[in-house]
């Protein structure tokens, strides 16, 4: 069976890429928009009109929609980004945020985020030009456990730690077991280290509240094996493309598959 396989992957890597596939990586449009423009006849390959999205391309091939050359889709890419406080994760904001986009280096291709960190919050956020790598890190099967620093007010009980590291049922909403461990305390301020897998919105300020602890500062220290550092407050570095693979474990001269 293993062999099989191994052959089924050969056989794909010598024949290329779906153009659908292709395009949707390439930026154009999503995968079913792709199509579309395909069955429109707004596309072309060795400058020869294809109707279906079953055609493969191949690494030299010169791809054109409506007569314009389409670039290649770049290799996988991820960047650490550290949010600041004051930003939304989103591309467009109805209420007029200024947004994590808008606060990006031009130098950037079109990046998505990994999940995402809410207006009030800060610290590392990853950035990739991969969406299919960026839903698979989503996912809490990743097994990617994220890491908070977080500052609160309020009296901390450790019987209330404890119904938190159990998870616990917020307005219906069940939350997975965290673990909390209590830094520093000074009065009725504390730190706490938050390590949960999960990442639901709003989450840990949910659960702070919830045994009556107002959280008044955020910071995301670690997705993953990936650590915020001494990354400057609203810089990016880009992850390396070793790092990614041993991480990872993909091939990174194409998108995640």
């Amino acid at each position: 069976m293993q062999k099989a396989n191994t052959d089924k992957n050969n056989e794909n890597h010598l024949k290329g890429e779906r153009i659908a596939k292709w395009l949707a990586r390439a930026g154009i449009a999503s995968r079913r928009q792709s199509e579309l423009l395909i069955q429109e006849g707004k596309v072309s390959i060795n400058h020869q009109q294809i109707k279906h999205p079953s055609i493969f391309v191949q690494e030299n091939d010169i791809v054109q929609v409506e007569g314009k050359v389409i670039a290649a889709p770049e290799r996988t890419r991820l960047w650490r980004y550290h949010k600041p406080v004051g930003v939304i994760t989103t591309h467009k904001d109805p209420k007029g945020r200024k947004t994590v986009f808008e606060s990006l280096p031009d130098s950037l291709p079109r990046v998505i985020s990994v999940g995402r960190l809410d207006f009030n919050s800060e610290g590392i956020l990853l950035l990739t030009n991969d969406g299919k790598l960026a839903r698979r890190l989503e996912l809490p099967s990743s097994q990617w456990t994220r890491r908070y620093r977080v500052r609160v007010y309020g009296k901390i009980l450790p019987e209330q730690l404890k119904r938190l590291s159990k998870g616990v049922t917020i307005e219906t909403i069940r939350y997975a077991p965290m673990t909390i461990v209590v830094d520093s305390q000074k009065g009725d301020n504390s730190w706490l280290t938050v390590s949960l897998q999960e990442g639901r919105n709003r989450e840990i300020r949910k659960a702070m509240q919830f045994i009556d602890l107002h959280v008044n500062r955020l910071v995301r220290v670690a997705y993953g094996p990936f650590q915020l550092g001494t990354l400057p407050v609203g810089t990016v570095d880009e992850v390396p493309y070793k790092v990614i693979k041993e991480q990872l474990g993909l091939d990174t001269t194409k998108a995640f598959s």
